[in-house]
C-alpha cells in the first residue's frame, strides 16, 4: 500500500499553507505567551499535527502513528545520545574537583564575564560544533558558564545565540555536505558561497553577544578584545571555506580566534572587570597557581573530547565502525511505503550506528578520563545514572520535538509552507533563508533542512533565473539563526544552563535575536543574487557529489594512531602528576 502525499488540501497555496503553519505558530504562542513547558508544548503540537494530518491531509492514521514514533525514536539516539555524554563528561569534571582549577585558569586569563562569553560561548562552542554538533556545544558551554557564575539565564541563552555562525560547518561539514548530494551542486561551491554569507554574521556576533550581556556602553569598553574576537573568527572561517571546503572552519577559526584572544589579553585588559550585579561571589583566589600537569588533568576530558570527536569525524573510521557497530533496519510499515509529490517514495531507514555515533565518543573520552581526573569506574557510573535522572524531561522533549518534525514532513504539512513562499518570485532569494531557518526551527537540525529544501531551493532559483547556489547556500546560512529557537535545541541549553521547565523563558530570550539575525542574513542573500552577483563563485553546474568506497584498512590505520594519541596524552597526565606528588 503507497500513500502519496497532499501538498495543496485546499486547492489555494495561501490557504493550505496558513493550516500548514498553525502547528508552528502554536509552538509560539505555548512558549512565548503562555510559557508552557517544552515537552508539554511539544505534546499538544504533535497532536495538533497528526489531527491535520489526517483530516486534511489525508495521511492515514497506521502512517501517521509509525512517522511520529520513528521521530520520537531519532530523537532518543543519536541527538539525545550525544547531550547525554556531553553532560556527563562535564559531570565527571565537576565532581571530581578538576572543574574548580578549569575556573581559576579561566579567571586567570579574564575574570570579566564579557571576555568569558567570547572565549567559551563563542569561539570554544564553535569549535565544538565543528567537531561534535548535535547539541553538545551548547550543552557543554552553558554548563561551563553556569559553573563559572554566570547568570542561568544569559548564560544558556548567549550559549545558543553564539552557535549560530558555527552551525552551517558543524560536525565536520555535514550539513553542506548534504545540500551538495541532495541538489548536486559541487560540495566546494556551497562552502564557498556559504562563506561568503556568514562570516559577515561571525564578524558582527561577538560585539552583539556581549550587547546582550552588559549593554551597549559596557561593550564599548572592551571593544578591542570584540574586534580581536569576531576578525580572527570571520577571517578564518573565510578562509577555511572557500580555500579547504566545508570540514574544517568551525575547528580553524574557533582554536584560531581562542588563540588570539588569548595572546591579546596578556597584552590587554579592561579598565574594569565586569560581572552580573546580582550573580552569587565567586571566591576564586587569584594568587594561586596551578602547575602545567595540574592544568593538562583539569583540561583532559576535554583534550581527549576534541582528540576523539575529530577521529571520529573522519570518513576512514565512521566507515570502520559502522562496518563492525551498526544495526540499520527499514521502519516497518513506512519504508518506501509514502510517495512525495514528485512520484519518489521516501525511505525510512533507522540506523542506531552506536559506535560512529558522536555521543559514542564523548562517551569514551569520559570513560577514559575517568581515572585520570581521580574518580574510580564506580563513581562514575553513580554520575552517568545521576546524569540520566538530571537529563529524564530534557530527554522526553527532545524525542516529542522529534516526533512532531517527522509528522510534520511526511504527512507533506511543510512542504506546504515551502510551497507557498516559493510563490513570491523575483523576492525568492530575500524568502529563501526564512525556508532554512523554518527547516532548522522545525527538525532541530541544519543537515535535515538541507535534506528537506535543498533541492526546491535548487529548482526555484533555476526557474527564476538565480544561480541555484545562492539559495541552496541561503537555505543552509538561514537555517543558522532558527537553531537558536528551535524546540530541541532550547531543551538542551535549558538542562545544561540548570533552567530545565524554564524553556519557554529560554525561548523568550532567544526569538527576538533570531528574528533580527534572519532578517540581516535575508538581505545579505537579496544583494548577494541582484545586486553583488560577481561574489558567487564559479563552479561546474553539471557536477555531481561523488562519493567514493574507502580501503577500511585507513580507518584502522586511524584508529592506531587515535589510540597511540590518548595513550600519549593519559602518560603525560599521569607522569606530570606523580612529578608533582613526589615534589610535594
Amino acid at each position: 500500500m503507497h500513500w502519496t502525499q497532499v501538498i495543496d488540501p485546499f486547492h489555494n497555496v495561501a490557504l493550505s499553507a496558513l493550516l500548514a503553519l498553525m502547528p508552528v505558530l502554536f509552538i509560539f504562542w505555548a512558549l512565548l505567551l503562555k510559557r508552557m513547558k517544552g515537552y508539554k508544548a511539544s505534546f499538544i503540537a504533535i497532536v495538533l499535527a497528526i489531527a491535520i494530518a489526517i483530516f486534511a491531509y489525508g495521511m492515514p492514521v497506521k502512517l501517521a502513528v509509525l512517522s511520529t514514533a520513528n521521530g520520537a525514536m531519532y530523537g532518543l539516539f543519536p541527538i539525545s545520545w550525544v547531550v547525554i555524554t556531553a553532560v556527563f563528561l562535564f559531570n565527571i569534571t565537576v565532581r571530581s574537583g578538576q572543574f574548580e582549577i578549569i575556573k581559576h585558569f579561566m579567571a586567570s586569563i579574564t575574570a570579566d564575564r564579557r571576555l568569558q562569553a567570547l572565549l567559551i560561548a563563542f569561539s570554544f562552542g564553535a569549535f565544538l560544533e565543528g567537531t561534535a554538533g548535535f547539541g553538545a556545544p551548547v550543552a557543554i558551554t552553558a554548563a561551563m558558564l553556569v559553573a563559572l557564575g554566570f547568570d542561568p539565564l544569559y548564560a544558556s541563552g548567549i550559549c545558543l545565540i553564539a552557535n549560530t555562525a558555527p552551525v552551517a560547518f558543524g560536525s565536520i561539514g555535514i550539513p553542506i555536505t548534504v545540500a551538495s548530494q541532495v541538489t548536486s551542486i559541487p560540495e566546494m561551491a556551497i562552502s564557498q558561497m556559504t562563506g561568503r554569507t556568514l562570516p559577515l554574521l561571525s564578524l558582527v556576533l561577538p560585539l552583539y553577544l556581549v550587547v546582550i550581556i552588559a549593554g551597549f556602553k559596557k561593550a564599548i569598553d572592551v571593544l578591542p578584545a570584540i574586534l580581536v574576537s569576531g576578525i580572527s573568527f570571520a577571517l578564518l572561517q573565510f578562509l577555511a571555506s572557500n580555500l579547504m571546503g566545508p570540514s574544517l572552519p568551525d575547528v580553524i577559526a574557533g582554536i584560531g580566534s581562542i588563540i588570539c584572544l588569548i595572546l591579546f589579553l596578556k597584552w590587554w585588559k579592561p579598565k574594569n572587570t565586569w560581572k552580573f550585579a546580582h550573580e552569587t561571589a565567586q571566591q576564586i583566589d587569584t594568587s594561586t597557581h596551578y602547575s602545567f600537569g595540574q592544568l593538562t588533568r583539569a583540561w583532559s576530558p576535554f583534550i581527549l573530547l576534541t582528540i576523539l570527536v575529530i577521529g571520529w569525524g573522519l570518513a576512514p573510521v565512521k566507515e570502520v565502525l559502522n562496518s563492525v557497530g551498526q544495526v540499520q533496519f527499514e521502519f516497518p510499515g513506512l519504508h518506501n511505503v509514502i510517495v512525495d509529490k514528485s512520484g519518489k517514495t521516501i525511505p525510512h531507514i533507522y540506523k542506531l550506528n552506536y559506535l560512529s555515533a558522536a555521543g559514542t565518543a564523548i562517551l569514551f573520552a569520559a570513560i577514559i578520563a575517568i581515572p585520570l581526573i581521580g574518580l574510580k569506574y564506580r563513581e562514575g557510573f553513580r554520575i552517568f545514572i545521576d546524569t540520566l535522572k538530571q537529563l529524564r524531561f530534557a530527554i522526553l522533549t527532545i524525542a516529542s520535538v522529534l516526533a512532531f518534525a517527522y509528522i510534520m514532513n511526511d504527512s507533506g504539512i511543510t512542504i506546504s509552507i515551502a510551497e507557498a513562499l516559493t510563490a513570491t518570485g523575483l523576492l525568492f532569494p530575500f524568502f529563501a533563508p526564512v525556508l532554512g531557518w523554518l527547516g532548522v526551527f522545525i527538525t532541530g537540525s541544519d543537515t535535515s533542512s538541507n535534506a528537506l529544501f535543498g533541492k526546491l531551493q535548487a529548482s526555484t532559483a533555476s526557474s527564476l533565473g538565480i544561480d541555484p547556489v545562492v539559495t541552496v547556500s541561503a537555505n543552509v546560512s538561514g537555517g543558522v539563526v532558527g537553531k537558536m529557537i528551535s524546540p530541541s535545541s532550547i531543551a538542551v541549553a535549558a538542562t545544561a544552563g540548570n533552567l530545565a521547565g524554564k524553556e519557554s523563558t529560554l525561548f523568550r530570550f532567544t526569538v527576538k535575536h533570531s528574528f533580527l539575525m534572519l532578517a540581516f542574513v535575508s538581505l545579505i542573500v537579496l544583494a548577494q543574487a541582484y545586486v553583488f552577483s560577481w561574489i558567487i563563485p564559479s563552479y561546474n553546474k553539471t557536477g555531481t557529489a561523488v562519493s567514493s568506497a574507502r580501503d577500511t584498512r585507513q580507518g584502522y590505520i586511524y584508529l592506531l594512531l587515535l589510540a597511540g594519541i590518548i595513550l600519549a596524552i593519559a602518560a603525560v597526565v599521569v607522569w606530570t602528576n606523580r612529578k608533582r606528588r613526589i615534589q610535594t
